[in-house]
């Protein structure tokens, strides 16, 4: 649900369902076949202990999916699952006055971030990941003065197509290394 901020309420903007999506399937490509191949190889780890492991990781990373940008009138707000907040990651919030400038970074794989720094020297990420992105980031330039033209999404949505795209070809060698690891199981 979003809401118009120029009727003075807050508009909630949610994670991407393509990168929702995509990094939920690749964690379930990447860790659903090794119960069956700690099985097959007789592993020291146990199979049930991997399945519950990999329902934690499955549930902690949905959790960190669940991010969530409100803007209102007074500032902008990041916040997460409340059991999640509670025991992980926690959110933050910055009121439109405290925002001195918007600062990039080049990340260490070469792509641009942003960060809010406030007038006490502090810095906070820009969330750069969520649905509606151009009205967001047009929210900010209105409600701070700064000017955020050449802002962009870390990554394109084509690239996380991309990603999904592989991943569902990993899913397919997946179903191909469970069926090949249960016939063996049972050879």
């Amino acid at each position: 649900m979003t809401a118009n901020l120029t009727n003075g309420l807050a508009s909630v903007f949610r994670l991407s369902p393509l990168i929702r999506i995509t990094l939920l399937s690749l964690y379930l490509a990447l860790t659903v076949p090794l119960p069956f191949l700690a099985k097959l190889t007789a592993a020291i780890i146990p199979p049930w202990l991997l399945w519950i492991g990999i329902g934690c990781g499955f549930i902690l990373l949905y959790a960190v999916l669940t991010e969530r940008v409100i803007l209102d009138e007074q500032g902008i707000k990041v916040t997460y699952s409340a059991w999640f907040s509670q025991f992980f990651r926690r959110g933050w919030s910055l009121s439109w006055s405290e925002v001195k400038e918007l600062k990039p970074r080049t990340t260490g794989q070469g792509g641009l971030v942003y960060y809010f720094l406030t007038q006490d020297g502090k810095a906070y990420l820009l969330p750069m990941r969520m649905s509606e992105f151009a009205k967001f980031i047009n929210i900010v330039q209105a409600k701070t003065g700064i000017n955020t033209q050449d802002v962009r999404p870390l990554s394109q949505p084509w690239m996380y197509l991309i990603l999904l795209v592989l991943t569902l070809l990993l899913l397919l060698v997946d179903i191909w290394t469970i069926e090949a690891a249960l016939v063996m199981g049972h050879g």
